[in-house]
């Protein structure tokens, strides 16, 4: 019998586990699913955890709940892969070959490699919230803030889901007018790129709403430092901005696992076809979601389209057949814009975010580049379908490849 084995086992690998099993034993392949840790998380709502929206118990199960009852589960800590010998060895010392591997084993933030970010200041008033306990901990402390300066900074690109700290300032915007303190707070949006967002159309349209609601971008701005003991974030080109309140979110990495084992890039992602999702390097080797060096989004919507091109290029390869280059770097992303209210964007490598309807062409429900409630209750009920359905691997009427049906060109 022969074994795929899928490292790594958030969304992106819990995803393709669930689409392949069924599938995969009718051929005799034998499925293993390596993950260390235990918990699944809901990382999505991590943004609403510091305004009280959500709390910790809303974002986390168990990932055993989400796996197919025919994949055999091994949680335990990977050493090393070694992909010219086809094995990975765990921290035990046990090895584990392969015939075919996905790598799904995302991306962390490391605050560590910006000097000064974790030092005096970490979780007294310098707090990330792409991680619960950052999350938690900023929580805790805008309960009591009275108002100031806040910064929100993004150390370097690329980050997970690029319209979460968009969002932040959107939602902190909102919760300071909610608590009467909203003309106490200074805000203030420091990024390495040279507007609001990667894309030009939309990096307008989203810099006019920063704008009116009152919120100051600072672009091109690249953090070098952090001075905690007088409240700074200096630039490599010596710029300074003042804080009280720092958001930051650090620079992102892949694994760790991958810089051991010699198969990633400075950051350790995966280099990637961006149309197959083949490694570059190894033909039997194949990535997905946050580990890929792909230039799309770091977002839970980029895995789920993903997930379907390789669903059938994994089928091509077990069947010797030619991969196939569907992969188009689609994106679909809601952002919360406060007040009840949220933004919708539809993208690829090739077509940036446009206005217009969808799905359905002239009738949506959801409109895309415009601020309606309507998009903010499909954020709210991303939750449900996440937990129900995307993690199960359950088809979803949105395509993998962009159509540009209900979209009107600029």
């Amino acid at each position: 019998m022969k074994r795929l084995l899928i490292l790594g086992g958030g969304t992106a690998g819990t995803m393709m586990a669930n689409k392949l099993a069924p599938v995969l034993e009718e051929n005799e392949w034998q499925i293993t699913l390596v993950d260390e840790y235990e918990t699944h998380y809901y990382q999505p709502g991590f943004l609403f955890i510091p305004f009280g929206i959500y709390n910790k118990n809303d974002v986390i199960k168990p990932k055993r709940d989400f796996y197919p009852s025919n994949v055999e589960v091994i949680m335990e800590q990977v050493e090393v892969i070694k992909p010219k010998e086809n094995q990975i060895v765990m921290k035990s010392g046990k090895v584990i070959g392969y015939d075919l591997m996905i790598i799904a084993t995302g991306s962390k933030v490391h605050p560590e490699e910006t000097e000064g970010l974790k030092e005096d200041g970490w979780y007294k008033n310098i707090f990330d919230f792409y991680t619960i306990e950052g999350a938690v901990a900023l929580r805790n402390f805008l309960k009591y803030w009275e108002g100031g300066k806040m910064v929100l900074n993004i150390i370097e690109m690329p980050i997970k889901c690029p319209v979460a700290p968009l969002e932040f300032v959107f939602l902190a915007d909102w919760w300071f007018t909610e608590q009467g303190i909203r003309d106490k707070v200074d805000i203030k949006y420091v990024t390495p790129l040279p507007g609001a967002f990667t894309k030009p159309i939309a990096a307008k349209f989203l810099g006019q709403f920063l704008e009116k609601k009152n919120i100051q971008i600072v672009p091109e701005f690249s953090t070098g430092r952090v001075d905690s003991e007088n409240n700074k974030i200096i630039s490599w080109d010596e710029r300074e901005i003042d804080y009280d309140l720092l958001v930051t979110i650090p620079t992102n990495m892949g694994s760790e696992v991958i810089a051991r084992s010699g198969m990633g890039d400075d950051l350790n992602f995966i280099p990637t076809d961006p149309h197959t999702l083949q490694s570059k390097d190894y033909e039997n080797i194949f990535v997905i979601g946050d580990a890929t060096d792909l230039p799309s989004s770091k977002a839970g919507s980029v895995a789920h389209f993903e997930a379907d091109v390789l669903y059938e290029n994994i089928l091509r390869a077990v069947d010797g057949r030619p991969l196939k280059s569907a992969f188009d770097g689609h994106a679909n992303c809601f952002i919360e814009s406060g007040f009840n209210k949220g933004i919708l964007i539809d993208f690829n490598y090739d077509v940036e975010p446009l206005p217009g309807k969808f799905p359905l062409p002239g009738v949506g429900p959801f409109s895309l580049l415009e601020e309606t409630r309507m998009n903010h209750w499909g954020k709210m009920t991303f939750r449900w379908v996440y937990w129900n359905l995307l993690l199960k691997g359950a088809e979803l009427p949105i395509e993998a490849q962009m159509t540009m049906a209900g979209k009107k060109r600029q």
